[in-house]
């Protein structure tokens, strides 16, 4: 008892003693503003414990649940002093602990761990509905009508053992009214990716959230969580079996899934990165430090340091404008893009990696699953919400089923996953860029032929990556020979030449560049107006059938771009020198996604419905002979369509034949029977 009483007075010493930085009375002053801010929960930082009573932190670390209730009786009579009417409303009073000195990885809790105070960090992947949890059950003799009140704790619910007036034991009945109640959630929690040792499958938890810490995070938020583990009892054929699950009782959570520094910087790290920010060569260096085992694919580094860095989301009040940028890579076998994927995915401060062929819609999006035991339905996180505010890798993007590759679309534009699935109904979060790389249909990459004919991908998904870059395996002596010496130079020395700035470093510097918001300025947005009005003048001067070179879709991922450029170099303002860069980037992109093979000229129609202008203006001109044939003889036989092509438009036999067989492959046009040519209706 006399142990009890100490711990009760070291920690009201603490409480009346303890000064903030500003000489404040830190603890005292919290107490005293929980009535204003209907708190219910005082929040002890252990750190400042530490400092203060050594003892009384380490019989809090070793035997947490025990002490909670002298806690809260002190905070309770303090607060009564203080406002005796807030103090009896409040039937519970919870004191929180946080910021342990020392923090627990996820897979080394075991059995050394139980009944003690923790920290873990991890991604929320599921997380239940909120259920009331009974604390103080109250029950009705069914025999004399007296209220019998019991205690609750652990898993089941206790009835009482005998009526305190009668001797009934059995049909006891719960009185809702008269019990206390609070909420509780259960989620789990999952390493993050960083965390995961090579090989390893990640580990989880089962977490038990109570009260006012209910629903404060969903899935895909990162947390740091403070809580005491508690064992769980495994049933099998014979009883209780002498195996336990493990399960945290949170005491407090940190959600550090909504921050933007995602890497703790030390004023080391900082001064170093202003030091390289002021090197005028400082973008060179960012390029060279980019994936630098692989040779020359300059504009890819470029564009995967600017997917890295990202543009800034702008949160109007009507929609909401994304920041991420998107780049797919397509090319031939062996032109390093897994690995520069792979580099991105370790870069990134939020990165992750998948396939195609492995993931399903529920695997990138949520998935709705059931839980253990109860049978209700929980969110479990996907890919995409998991890297929301990172980037998410996806190699091979052209192997996936139609029907999953669908879930991305909301993700890239809206960066938004819906679910309505089993009940629940709900948006989740995924503001990450995508970075994906897909294989020719036919192994090798045909010039002849347009991206939307080489690749299996939909127009629509083309259309939303703000760069898309070609990578051909040709060969060239030159080029092949430093190729060939760069490779053999690495397995030589196992390291790569020359690198500015190692990984780590780059990662950090990346994401304190994350944290600058750059502004547009007036000449930028000049020398911007002027490119688009230049590239879309073009196709006003051609004429209805000229190749529309521009939309406004690309004007949007050009003021991203060059929103990540200053962020390299650590500016709060776009200079016209990262307008005429981004220009050229994109300018290189479009020259090789967005070519019209007849016409030579730019045509982002051949993004956006995967036919350059050239060929849907002769379809066009085949669907109108055809209409006025059709109105003459009903169906048309294909002698004289072929005819009329000639003479009316000079499209020769040859021609007009692959134009029809393209609008037979549609379904604009059919055959009724052999011969013979109609419109679908």
């Amino acid at each position: 008892m006399a142990r009890l009483e100490t711990q009760e007075e070291s920690f009201t010493r603490f409480i009346e003693d303890f000064l903030d930085e500003n000489d404040k009375l830190k603890y005292d002053q919290a107490i005293s503003e929980m009535p204003v801010k209907g708190t219910k929960s005082l929040v002890i930082d252990l750190t400042d414990l530490y400092s203060y009573d050594m003892d009384l932190m380490r019989s809090i670390l070793d035997d947490p649940e025990s002490i909670l209730s002298t806690l809260s009786s002190v905070v309770r009579s303090k607060l009564r002093t203080r406002d005796p009417i807030y103090a009896e409303s409040l039937k519970r009073i919870n004191i929180r602990f946080r910021n342990l000195p020392h923090e627990t990885a996820l897979r080394k809790i075991g059995s050394d761990n139980v009944s003690k105070l923790i920290m873990v960090n991890g991604i929320i992947v599921r997380a239940s509905s909120i259920t009331p949890l009974v604390m103080k059950a109250t029950f009705r003799c069914p025999v004399c009508g007296e209220m019998n009140h019991v205690e609750q704790s652990g898993q089941t619910l206790h009835k009482p053992q005998k009526c305190i007036a009668c001797d009934n034991r059995k049909n006891f009945e719960l009185v809702p009214k008269e019990s206390v109640f609070i909420d509780s959630q259960s989620v789990t929690i999952q390493e993050r990716p960083e965390d995961l040792p090579p090989g390893q499958l990640p580990r989880s938890v089962n977490v038990e959230l109570k009260d006012d810490i209910v629903d404060i995070a969903r899935p895909g938020d990162r947390i740091q969580l403070t809580g005491f583990i508690r064992l769980l009892p495994r049933y099998g054929r014979g009883g209780e079996l002498r195996t336990f699950d493990l399960m945290v009782d949170a005491s407090h959570t940190d959600v550090s899934g909504r921050e933007m520094d995602l890497i703790e910087l030390s004023p080391e790290d900082k001064e170093k990165i202003l030091e390289v920010a002021r090197d005028p060569w400082v973008h060179q260096k960012l390029l060279s430090s980019i994936a630098p085992s692989i040779y020359g694919n300059d504009h890819i580094k470029e564009a995967t340091l600017y997917l890295l860095l990202g543009g800034v989301s702008k949160e109007l009040e009507d929609m909401r404008i994304r920041g991420d940028i998107n780049v797919l890579l397509v090319g031939d076998p062996g032109t390093a893009k897994s690995q520069m994927l792979g580099f991105a995915a370790k870069a990134a401060p939020r990165g992750l990696m998948t396939t195609g062929r492995g993931s399903s819609a529920a695997g990138l999006t949520a998935a709705v699953v059931k839980e253990g035991g109860t049978g209700s339905f929980m969110l479990e996180a996907g890919a995409l919400v998991l890297a929301d505010k990172g980037i998410c890798c996806i190699d091979e993007i052209d192997k996936m089923r139609d029907e999953d590759r669908g879930a991305i679309h909301p993700a890239m534009e809206q960066q938004i996953v819906p679910i309505a699935k089993g009940g629940i109904v709900a948006t989740l979060n995924a503001r990450t860029s995508i970075f994906a790389a897909a294989n020719p249909a036919l192994g090798r990459y045909n010039p002849y032929q347009t991206i939307a004919q080489n690749i299996t991908l939909p127009v629509t998904m083309l259309s939303r990556f703000d760069l898309i870059f070609i990578l051909k395996d040709q060969p060239d002596i030159q080029k092949d020979t430093e190729i060939a010496e760069h490779i053999l130079g690495i397995h030589k020395t196992q390291s790569s030449h020359d690198v500015p700035l190692r990984l780590e470093f780059l990662k950090k510097y990346i994401s304190y560049a994350k944290t600058i918001n750059p502004r547009i300025t007036d000449e930028v947005i000049v020398r911007f107006r002027d490119f688009y009005v230049k590239m879309r003048s073009a196709s006003i001067e051609g004429g209805e059938a000229s190749a529309v070179a521009i939309t406004a879709r690309q004007l949007e991922s050009l003021v991203r771009m060059a929103e990540a450029r200053a962020r390299a170099h650590l500016r709060e303002e776009i200079t016209v020198e990262d307008a005429e860069a981004v220009q050229n980037l994109m300018q290189k992109s479009l020259e090789q996604v967005g070519i019209d093979i007849t016409t030579g000229q730019i045509d982002i129609d051949i993004l956006y419905t995967g036919k350059p202008r050239s060929l849907q203006n002769q379809l066009q001109k085949v669907l109108q002979v055809l209409s006025e044939m059709e109105r003459l003889s009903g169906s048309v036989r294909d002698d004289d369509l072929y005819d009329a092509m000639q003479s009316d438009h000079g499209i020769n036999r040859s021609e007009s034949a692959k134009l029809i067989g393209v609008l037979m492959k549609d379904g604009t046009i059919y055959s009724p029977r052999p011969g013979y040519y109609k419109r679908t209706s």
